[in-house]
């Protein structure tokens, strides 16, 4: 592994690796701050200009990673300044980050939430460059009835963990499983969902899918509260932003705690980092919250998030390099990167491209040390990124977007499709549904359709095969257990309680 590590360190202190790992963990901190734009829109944007630029597998991937994980940090801006969550990864930083700022004490918070998301995702990168490499190992002994099975298992997880209504996450991860059947079915040439149109012939273009689903969906609603107060009018004052020592120590415990429970988080797929954000909060306000000050300004109900959804974030690359399964909706556009460049992430991928998978892991240890080093000193400077109008803001986006689909593609059709699909993520959006579970369905629905049509070649149709080995049957129980408790757990203490009365 160390020499694996060693290999990695090679590839990305390269000087190009390593200005693109500055630039990403840059540019990542300047689309996190921004709220609604986030770590998907930024990747969104930049993957096809990455794309066309030329730049080698390994290179890209070490761009948008650092985007990603810029993201994860810039986002705790505006939910500290404005209350206004940067991404779903910061809902629970609002709950204490605000409150200290309106105490006066903001620079401190802005400080304290980049050492927290500092401490989570070193524990996070220690944890997948440990643990990737042998659960790829493990991975190799998946067959296409297994993978099959492991992503039933991926898609019961994800209805169960993310957002509120699972049935909703469902519906969503169904949709996105339509749109990836789109085209001319591979097996049996027969026309899906095409309506005659010859252009559908090839399916929906991975990034046409992305930036129509997040930027342009963003953009229309951007449009929509247009006539929002500038934040300029809402920003409080910073002070001091470095952290205290009396204030780190207060609040040691609950990072490295809320580290661990991100990274364990992450690594289980389609959660993501606002579910880790959840469970760390509610985690630390069982274990430390005696006096019920969570809520008002407790610093330790803002490290605990913060550490949690960084360290989710690292974590869920774990399946996406390992299985082939995106940890996250973050990690799933990822994936769809990858996949611009004919590379399929799996096991194999750490033997066939090293350079790959030890470059990014190795950008993640050079990418937290600069995201530590340019937020401290330049949270102010970051913070005046909140006060960007919205007329310029909306422009913008728009241009990288439709700049971005024409590089391409050069054809008018493909900004039609994406127009279409921003309008449907738009419509999605104001029901109340979340696009990750889509992006999720469209991303895995052609991996699970190609495993099970291979799974039932080498069985020459017998559907047994699906549950003939113990990895198999370990994984169908393990979803059924997923959707099933979670319904029949609060019906069994309902039972229980009228019984004791």
């Amino acid at each position: 592994m160390f020499d694996f590590l060693i290999q990695g360190f090679d590839v990305a202190l390269s000087p190009l690796n390593l200005g693109l790992a500055f630039l990403g963990a840059l540019l990542g901190t300047l689309f996190g701050a921004l709220p609604g734009i986030g770590p998907i829109n930024g990747i969104a944007i930049l993957m096809p200009l990455a794309y066309t630029l030329g730049l080698p597998a390994e290179s890209a991937l070490i761009l948008l990673a650092g985007v990603y994980t810029g993201a994860e940090y810039g986002g705790r801006m505006s939910s500290i300044l404005l209350n206004v969550p940067g991404d779903a990864g910061a809902v629970m930083t609002t709950l204490d980050g605000h409150p200290l700022a309106k105490k006066g004490l903001a620079g401190p918070a802005l400080g304290l939430s980049a050492v927290s998301s500092f401490v989570g995702a070193t524990i996070a990168i220690i944890g997948l460059t440990l643990f990737a490499p042998l659960l790829a190992e493990v991975a190799v002994m998946f067959g296409p009835a297994e993978f099959f099975a492991l992503m039933v298992f991926a898609f019961a997880s994800m209805s169960v963990m993310m957002g509120k209504d699972p049935i909703k996450t469902g519906i969503g991860a169904v949709l996105g499983v339509m749109v990836a059947m789109v085209g001319v079915d591979s097996g049996t040439g027969v026309m899906r969902y095409t309506f005659g149109m010859a252009e559908l012939y090839d399916g929906v273009d991975f990034v046409v899918m992305i930036i129509g689903l997040f930027a342009i969906s963003e953009i229309l609603l951007m449009l929509e509260h247009a006539n929002r107060k500038d934040a300029s009018d809402e920003m409080p004052p910073l002070g001091r932003v470095m952290v205290s020592l009396k204030e780190l120590l207060y609040c040691k415990w609950t990072m490295l705690r809320s580290g661990v429970i991100g990274f364990i988080v992450g690594v289980l797929p389609g959660t993501g980092a606002s579910v880790a954000g959840a469970v760390t909060y509610t985690t630390e306000k069982r274990l430390s919250d005696k006096d019920n000050t969570f809520g008002t300004g407790d610093m330790r109900g803002l490290a605990a998030p913060e550490a949690g959804n960084n360290a989710s974030a690292a974590g869920s690359f774990v399946p996406m390099l390992t299985l082939g399964i995106p940890g996250s909706g973050t990690t799933a556009v990822l994936l769809g990167a990858l996949m611009l460049y004919n590379i399929t992430p799996g096991p194999m991928l750490f033997s066939e491209r090293p350079e790959v998978a030890g470059g990014l892991i190795a950008s993640l240890y050079i990418g937290n040390i600069v995201l530590l080093a340019l937020n401290l000193p330049l949270a102010g400077l970051f913070a005046k990124v909140l006060t960007i109008p919205r007329w310029v803001l909306v422009p913008g986006i728009a241009i990288l977007a439709f700049v971005g689909v024409f590089q391409l593609h050069s054809d008018l059709m493909a900004i039609y499709l994406m127009l279409i699909i921003g309008i449907f993520g738009y419509a999605l959006r104001k029901l109340g549904f979340s696009l990750a579970p889509v992006i999720l369905g469209y991303v895995l629905g052609g991996l699970m359709e190609d495993n099970l049509r291979r799974a039932l070649s080498i069985s020459g149709g017998d559907v047994g095969i699906l549950w003939q080995s113990g990895i198999s049957i370990g994984l169908w129980i393990a979803a059924v257990l997923l959707v099933a408790v979670p319904w029949l757990l609060p019906k069994l203490l309902s039972r229980k309680s009228l019984a004791s009365a």
